[in-house]
């Protein structure tokens, strides 16, 4: 039975504790809506197949696709399909905030990095995790192997404990390490400063790397929704600073909003894709943007301008 959309909201999925079983419930979500979206078959054009022409040879049909979508797809072979995939996961204290203590931050990036990992382990890919600070905290390269998946769900359920975020370290250790054209997907409350961001994802992109940002913030640090004033304390430096939210609503939306669109329009220059998320937008509609940008980016030999879409 496929799942309903109740579970597939981001605080009913969090009543399962299994991280893997959270993102196995998104993807045969997403496979099970497929068919009955104005997207049918759409998926089958991201990864390892391609639809079926008369005179191909009838073998190579993927009777499972077929079940799933009621069209002919032919399986492509290896070498024409590999996908190296490493999930850049912040892993700051900030990333612990949750204005629904059952619903952090760094639950839902793990869940959605969770979730791509699943998804494109399935089709055959190989997918790595980096969760980082201002360093490298773990690192496992990207494979498809038997334990791998389970290796990369017990990297992900690590706590964020991360003082301070720094993208530049990091992510340019990460650009040192794979020499190979892969793809990059980026998972973050985007909460620093973001000229060394910029400048490291660019250099990322200059060295061949698809990559894609999914910047993530809790609603509450949209709206600033507080009622009452109170001490509010930072989950990175620990610094406390007493605050009326009706006093200073205003301004703090205007920051956080320049803010995402500084981020956008970064990721426009460097031609990255960019993707916004509060943490009450159900997975597998991030799943779908992740493979839209990919079926995008594979269907063009020209690299084209990216589609920025903000949603909550």
């Amino acid at each position: 039975m496929p799942p309903t959309p109740q579970l597939l909201d981001p605080k009913a999925l969090m009543r399962i504790r299994s991280l893997e079983m959270r993102a196995r419930v998104v993807v045969e979500g997403f496979w099970s809506g497929i068919h009955r979206s104005p997207y049918h078959g759409f998926s089958a054009e991201f990864s390892e197949y391609r639809q079926y022409t008369p005179g191909d040879d009838i073998r190579h049909i993927d009777w499972r696709v077929y079940g799933r979508s009621d069209r002919y797809y032919i399986k492509k072979f290896e070498d024409e399909t590999n996908l190296r995939c490493q999930l850049l996961v912040d892993g700051t204290r900030s990333m612990m905030y949750g204005s629904d203590p059952k619903l952090t931050k760094h639950d839902y990036a793990a869940t959605l990095a969770a979730t791509f990992g699943y998804f494109l382990m399935q089709q055959g890919d190989a997918v790595g995790v980096t969760r980082f600070d201002d360093a490298i905290r773990d690192y496992l390269p990207p494979r498809n192997r038997p334990g791998h998946l389970r290796r990369l769900m017990i990297s992900l359920e690590a706590p964020a404990e991360g003082r301070a975020t720094d993208f530049g370290t990091p992510l340019e250790r990460v650009a040192q390490i794979h020499d190979r054209r892969g793809m990059f997907v980026l998972i973050s409350d985007l909460l620093a400063p973001l000229d060394t961001l910029e400048a490291r994802l660019g250099f990322l992109r200059a060295r061949g790397h698809e990559v894609i940002v999914f910047h993530i913030l809790d609603p509450r640090e949209l709206d600033f929704e507080f009622e009452n004033a109170a001490q509010f304390t930072s989950l990175e430096s620990g610094k406390q600073h007493f605050i009326d939210p009706n006093a200073a609503r205003k301004g703090y939306c205007e920051k956080i909003k320049a803010h995402l669109e500084a981020a956008s329009a970064l990721c426009q220059r460097a031609g990255i894709d960019y993707f916004f998320s509060s943490t009450e937008r159900p997975f597998h509609l991030a799943l779908f943007e992740f493979l839209t940008a990919r079926s995008q980016r594979t269907a063009s030999p020209v690299r084209r301008k990216t589609n920025f879409q903000r949603s909550s």
